[in-house]
Parts: C-alpha cells; sequence; structure tokens
C-alpha cells in the first residue's frame, strides 16, 4: 500500500513538473493568451475600419454630397458658378547676404 501512494505522489509531482516548467505548459498558455488578446485588438481595429469603409460606400452609392465632396477633396474640382481663391502664406522677408556678412565682419 505504501508503495501505491508513493508511486501516485511520484506520478503527480511529474504531472506538476510537467504542467509548471515544460514547454507545453502554463508558460505557452501566457504566450497564447496574449496572441489572442493582440488579434483580438487588431480584430477590433479592422472590424471598426469596414465599418467606416462600408458608411463612404454606403454614403457614395445614395448620396451626391459625399460624392461632391469626394471630388473637392481628392481631384479639386469646383462647381459651377463658383470661384476659386487660393491663399498662398506671405514668405518672411529675406535678409540679404551681404547685409549678413557685414554684420558677422564686426
Amino acid at each position: 500500500m505504501k508503495w501505491l501512494a508513493a508511486a501516485l505522489a511520484v506520478a503527480v509531482l511529474l504531472l506538476q513538473y510537467r504542467v509548471w516548467f515544460s514547454e507545453d505548459g502554463v508558460h505557452s498558455l501566457s504566450r497564447l493568451e496574449s496572441a489572442v488578446a493582440a488579434q483580438r485588438s487588431e480584430n477590433e481595429q479592422l472590424t471598426e475600419r469596414n465599418r467606416q469603409l462600408a458608411a463612404e460606400v454606403r454614403d457614395l452609392k445614395t448620396g451626391m454630397d459625399a460624392l461632391e465632396e469626394r471630388a473637392r477633396s481628392d481631384l479639386g474640382m469646383i462647381a459651377r458658378n463658383e470661384t476659386f481663391y487660393q491663399v498662398v502664406p506671405q514668405r518672411p522677408p529675406q535678409v540679404s547676404r551681404t547685409a549678413t556678412r557685414t554684420a558677422s565682419a564686426r
């Protein structure tokens, strides 16, 4: 009877060792759980992106507003009876090189 209890205890210890310290044990489980969490996060981002693209496709198919907005932003088109104004920022005045040389020579 003592041999049977000792053999069972050794078997339990060996199985516990394999669970906690082997390559297929707890360490593998934690790696897989983190990989699953990362994949779920990526899936959520891609699902949101797909939802936005589907809404944009729906808008382009049904309404002229989205089509007009796309033509204006992507193609630079303007509608009839509109005037296009391009505002160019003013450049700062450039300092001449001769003035810089004389100031640095002093």
